[in-house]
């Protein structure tokens, strides 16, 4: 069957049934949701019958140890959520109000959201089409246009503005070229911070997604690979900015066996030990997860191999993806809607991109490089779903 009529109209029908080969009978078939199959139940009960639910417990303890050993780190910190994270790691990478943070404009809102909370200005960036992330090439170009070095900080000559950092965030679970990042950050004199909330287990020439950067943010929410039901990190090999993190992040509060004393002006983002306990247990499956979504990825990948006007989105080459969410590919935004259509008709959630976050009203007055390549791909881009489980049918 042809995804082309006569009339050349884009028809979709081909791979909607090439998606349907692949998944189960029972519908509606959600994009993406939590399972718990491990020792959920026995951890969060424990903390129950033992009374320590909230921010201080040994699944904490244990929760940041295994963030930071999946991410190939010495050290993690549990956050609420990966927005706090994201948030109060560029705080301690020292943004400050009124800097710029340079962000790939095709990324989830809390990239730059977490930008703001800081009181800085997201400037938006361009990707590539072999990550879907941020183009480190194009942006070294752009940054040699706009920018220029004076006593080791970066400044927009344009606005006048500092630009301080730099927040690559690996779409879906896809590594973008970190090492070259890394060269034009320190030409640049950026600090560069992971946004890893998508990637966890995603690595690129053996290197894991979370470890590039001075500190990355990870995400736990209930639709991430593995969940807390709603938590995140920062991970770090810097053991003087993990002990920061963990302070401002507990209201700054000195140590002390009864005073409430605070030093600074903190921020009470500390994980519940009943979120954490959650969390240790969905780690325990982690390794089966990643298997079973690679195996859906792979099954994706050969169902759409002979179908016409439709790519499916594979690994870049040197990487290990986790695919958190899977993508096609079609030839237009008109494509991408009828698409859109058929397999959410047929009881397949199946969703667009993100709006570009330069199209946000909230972000209309941010600089921004030239965004072609984001706004090709935001047109062309369907996620289909992803549940690990998914992986073990058939």
């Amino acid at each position: 069957m042809s995804t082309v009529l006569k009339n050349n109209a884009f028809d979709p029908s081909a791979i909607v049934d090439a998606v349907r080969s692949v998944l189960p009978e029972s519908r509606p078939l959600p994009l993406h949701e939590p399972e718990f199959i491990g020792r959920e139940w026995e951890y969060v009960k424990d903390c129950i019958d033992s009374g320590w639910v909230s921010s201080v417990g040994s699944y904490v303890d244990r929760f940041e140890q295994l963030v930071a050993e999946a991410s190939g780190t010495r050290f993690g910190i549990a956050c609420v959520n990966g927005t706090a994270a994201l948030h109060i790691a560029l705080i301690a990478a020292g943004v400050q109000r009124d800097d710029e943070v340079l962000v790939q404009a095709l990324t989830f809102v809390a990239s730059c959201n977490a930008v703001h909370h800081a009181g800085a200005v997201p400037h938006f960036v361009d990707s590539e089409r072999e990550t879907l992330g941020l183009d480190p090439d194009a942006l070294d170009a752009y940054l040699g246009e706009i920018a220029e070095v004076r006593d080791g900080v970066s400044y927009n000559r344009k606005t006048g503005r500092r630009i301080s950092a730099v927040v690559p965030m690996h779409v879906f679970g896809h590594p973008i070229r970190m090492d070259r990042l890394i060269e034009v950050a320190a030409r640049w004199h950026l600090v560069l911070v992971e946004d890893a909330a998508e990637s966890l287990g995603s690595s690129r020439d053996g290197q894991l997604m979370g470890s590039c950067g001075q500190l990355a943010a990870v995400s736990f929410n209930g639709n991430k690979t593995i969940t807390t039901g709603g938590g995140g990190a920062v991970v770090t090999n810097d053991e003087a900015l993990a002990k920061r993190l963990k302070h401002l992040t507990t209201t700054a509060k000195l140590p002390h066996r009864w005073a409430f004393d605070h030093d600074e002006i903190g921020y009470n983002y500390r994980l519940p030990n009943l979120n954490a306990a959650l969390g240790c247990a969905q780690f325990e499956m982690l390794p089966q997860f990643l298997s079973e979504k690679r195996a859906l990825a792979e099954r994706y990948r050969a169902a759409l191999a002979t179908v016409p006007d439709v790519q499916f989105f594979s690994q870049p080459e040197g990487c290990v993806s986790n695919y958190w969410l899977n993508v096609v590919m079609v030839p237009d935004r008109a494509a991408r809607e009828a698409l859109l259509e058929a397999l959410n008709g047929d009881g397949i959630q199946a969703r667009p991109c993100w709006t570009p976050m330069h199209e946000l009203s909230f972000n209309s007055d941010c600089p921004r490089a030239s965004l072609a390549v984001t706004e090709e791909l935001v047109d062309r881009i369907v996620n289909l779903p992803s549940s690990p489980k998914l992986g073990r049918q058939g």
